[in-house]
């Protein structure tokens, strides 16, 4: 299904919390290694890495793209290598850009979103220097799991002293690349979706002894901008572009999307640095995290993962737009 032909014709979607504790664990007590052990022996391998991440990147266009192994994560290095996509004509008087997709492994268009982009997009590798992470947390991707493989939720990891194995290795990869303080653009590639509400929350509260509450889900797409640099007119660009495939997800009643209240139309702003957000990594002029609801009866796989490229064409846009 496509998208609705006004901003009025989308409506926040509500997800009732269960009505019971998360299967592991009690209420009032915090996980013990016990419970972590009884999580990860319900995971099963759902989906493969290779096939629907590297055997891609194996087919890109290797006159524009560099494809870059950075790392690989200790669970099955063979496995879970980790790649970056870099554009071969890297200049240093060019501006710069990050995109990040599959911090949170079952958020699918991050990852598609990313790769698509780098299938489909190679003009703009001749003026802008290019990077492409289209997959970090390749675990988490296979298992469709928030969590890594250790219980960590690598977008709250982007900071010293509280990294996991996957902000970790790309902290370290962008360290050697010595962008710096020139990153001009950074997008992290996020999805909210139904099973925020009935999975990933109330195992993420049932892991502190606490019961999940209800939460409204946003049916359609947002951004999470950085509260301590806005940069709301880079911000309103890019979801002017996603506005030509698919809708932008409106407020709930008090206002608010997940939450947080919002400062312009589908737009929201939280203390990226502080809480470790992916985002933050680079300090890049214009950051942003994009979420799309995949869930919503308006979307499909297409429309989520077009989306992604979308909102990356749109920042790139107004990027190229500011040189001038």
């Amino acid at each position: 299904m496509g998208c609705p032909d006004t901003e009025e014709d989308a409506t926040a979607a509500v997800t009732s919390a269960p009505t019971a504790f998360y299967p592991i664990g009690t209420p009032g007590k915090p996980w013990t290694d016990s419970e972590r052990a009884q999580w990860k022996a319900g995971m099963k391998n759902q989906r493969s890495y290779k096939e629907e991440v590297l055997d891609k990147l194996e087919k890109l266009d290797s006159d524009v793209w560099e494809v870059v192994q950075y790392g690989a994560l200790s669970q099955n290095p063979e496995r879970y290598p980790l790649f970056a996509v870099k554009s071969r004509s890297w200049q240093g008087n060019k501006p710069s850009l990050l995109v990040t997709g599959g911090v949170h492994g079952y958020e699918t268009s991050g990852v598609q979103g990313a790769i698509l982009f780098l299938q489909s997009q190679a003009k703009y590798a001749k003026d802008v220097n290019i990077l492409v992470v289209p997959c970090v947390s390749p675990w988490a991707y296979e298992f469709i799991q928030r969590w890594n493989a250790d219980l960590k939720d690598p977008n709250r990891s982007f900071k010293k002293g509280s990294e996991t194995e996957e902000s970790k290795a790309l902290m370290t990869y962008l360290e050697k690349l010595d962008v710096g303080d020139q990153w001009t653009c950074h997008l992290d590639l996020h999805e909210t979706t139904d099973t925020d509400a009935t999975e990933f929350m109330p195992a993420k509260h049932a892991e502190a002894g606490l019961m999940y509450e209800p939460e409204t889900i946003p049916d359609g797409f947002y951004l999470v901008g950085d509260s301590l640099n806005g940069q709301l007119g880079f911000q309103e660009a890019v979801l002017a572009n996603v506005r030509k495939v698919t809708h932008i997800a409106p407020p709930d009643d008090n206002g608010n999307i997940i939450d947080e209240p919002i400062v312009k139309d589908g737009i929201i702003l939280v203390p990226a640095k502080m809480l470790g957000l992916c985002c933050s990594v680079t300090g890049g002029t214009y950051v942003s995290t994009t979420e799309v609801y995949p869930d919503s009866p308006r979307a499909t796989d297409e429309i989520c993962n077009e989306a992604q490229v979308a909102s990356i064409t749109g920042a790139l846009d107004f990027v190229l737009s500011q040189q001038d």
